[in-house]
């Protein structure tokens, strides 16, 4: 039985929700509207490194088993999927569309699997004898997260990192593979950091909005 999974996030999470298709599962990507419109008209496109290639292999949405839509979040109801992936950077769900259909995902009490840039609120509930209230400043809204129950909340190892080149359209995305001595050896960031993620917070910018992105992808 094949599973339908609705992806937050269509940068990233198009490289999870690639791999979903390839199995031949249902998946929606949530991002803004013209991403969509492209997304449902051309498809995506995900280009990785094959080790011995110099070439990268790209594998296109249209070409494989599994069935993909996009929809922007004020269309989404998250009782039609049996499975939620937190695709999106932190910041991004405090933005207004993404935060309504937060409440929602909530309230629908679906499964949710992050492989987001830290780990969520739910998640580290689910630790006994952490505290999570003094973890709270180390998120740009952690009211998004009220109502998740942390038993249906898990986390993911994030894949390989990836990008969407600036060049290209927003349906595409390439992964980037670097050795470990390479990210290893990068250079130590100055700022403070919540779980290993680096940000500015509100504080050090001088303005709530320096820590949120303008708009979601």
């Amino acid at each position: 039985m094949k599973t339908k999974v609705l992806v937050l996030g269509a940068s990233y999470g198009s490289l999870f929700g690639t791999k979903l298709l390839m199995a031949g599962h249902g998946v929606t990507l949530v991002c803004t509207r013209p991403t969509a419109e492209l997304i449902n008209r051309e498809g995506t496109r995900v280009h990785f490194p094959i080790r011995g290639r110099e070439s990268l292999l790209e594998i296109a949405s249209k070409e494989l088993p599994g069935a993909l839509s996009a929809s922007t979040p004020d269309e989404v109801d998250p009782g039609a999927f049996d499975l939620v992936v937190l695709g999106m950077q932190e910041a991004q769900y405090g933005s207004r569309g993404v935060r309504e259909l937060m409440g929602r995902v909530a309230r629908a009490r679906k499964p949710c699997l992050a492989i987001m840039n830290m780990p969520p609120l739910p998640y580290l509930k689910r630790i006994p004898g952490l505290s999570t209230e003094p973890l709270e400043v180390c998120y740009a809204d952690p009211a998004v997260w009220e109502g998740f129950e942390p038993g249906l909340t898990t986390l993911a190892s994030p894949d390989p990192q990836a990008f969407r080149p600036p060049d290209r359209p927003k349906n595409v995305l390439q992964v980037a593979c670097r050795p470990i001595s390479r990210r290893r050896a990068s250079k130590p960031r100055n700022r403070p950091r919540c779980f290993g993620i680096s940000r500015p917070t509100s504080r050090e910018s001088g303005s709530a909005s320096a820590t949120r992105p303008s708009k979601f992808r």
